[in-house]
């Protein structure tokens, strides 16, 4: 008797067991599953790449990604690779990051387009200006020479709507030996020699525009002493200049 309800257990165990063991393996492949179903497609690379290297369908490939978002500057495509300039190695199946790629628009994520130049210039008596630059805004480029004899002192503008790429606060010392905030601007080639020009021989001051402004106007010369004539003219023309 006592053998046959010790079988009768024995067999009960026996189904629990395999029930469980059925639960559990279906809640487990149930979870693996929607961990790995979200249909996203990550672009790693098919094998080691070089900088300098064009990205062709064969140098990438496309991995299942588990979650619906994407890692941060990366890519669901090969289509969306295929064409750009490998800026920094990537080792085999890590992912294609757009800071790593050269394109047309943006050189390794530096920002510069292919024909423009980044160059960076010491700015002086801006300080106001300073605390409100951010990158991607757009500044006029003033240049003054002749500082220390108040009768020859000019400014031009020099350049207009260019745009920040970015801004150092932080004093660094320029050719005249003067610790200024550096400020690097978007450019083209021929902007950049002027650029480079009043950066080494002359002050140069930034003017805040409106990033929808796209007004230029003539670059004339002003000098300190025609600005004082001018006001002199203005007072003995009004009525109090002439009493």
């Amino acid at each position: 008797m006592k053998k046959n309800n010790l079988l009768k257990l024995l067999g009960i165990a026996f189904v629990v067991a395999i029930v469980s063991t059925g639960i559990f393996y279906g809640l487990f492949v149930n979870k693996l599953s929607s961990n790995t179903g979200s249909g996203k497609m990550l672009v790693v690379a098919a094998k080691a790449l070089k900088p300098g290297t064009v990205l062709q369908s064969a140098d990438v490939k496309t991995i299942p990604w588990p979650t619906d978002q994407l890692p941060k500057n990366s890519f669901g495509s090969v289509d969306q690779v295929v064409g750009n300039t490998v800026f920094d190695a990537i080792s085999e199946d890590e992912p294609v990051l757009a800071t790593r790629l050269a394109s047309a628009q943006s050189g390794g994520g530096s920002g510069v387009p292919t024909g423009m130049r980044a160059v960076s210039v010491h700015v002086t008596d801006s300080s106001g200006v300073m605390a409100l630059l951010r990158a991607g805004q757009k500044v006029d480029v003033q240049v003054v020479v002749g500082r220390g004899k108040p009768a020859e002192t000019t400014v031009r503008t020099a350049l207009e709507g260019l745009q920040v790429l970015a801004v150092t606060p932080q004093p660094e010392a320029n050719g005249q030996a003067q610790n200024l905030p550096v400020v690097t601007l978007l450019a083209k080639p021929s902007e950049a020699d002027v650029l480079a020009l009043a950066d080494s021989g002359a002050n140069v001051r930034l003017t805040l525009r409106n990033p929808l402004d796209e007004d230029t106007r003539g670059h004339s010369q002003l000098t300190l002493g025609s600005v004082m004539r001018s006001s002199g003219s203005s007072k003995s023309s009004s009525p109090e200049g002439k009493n």
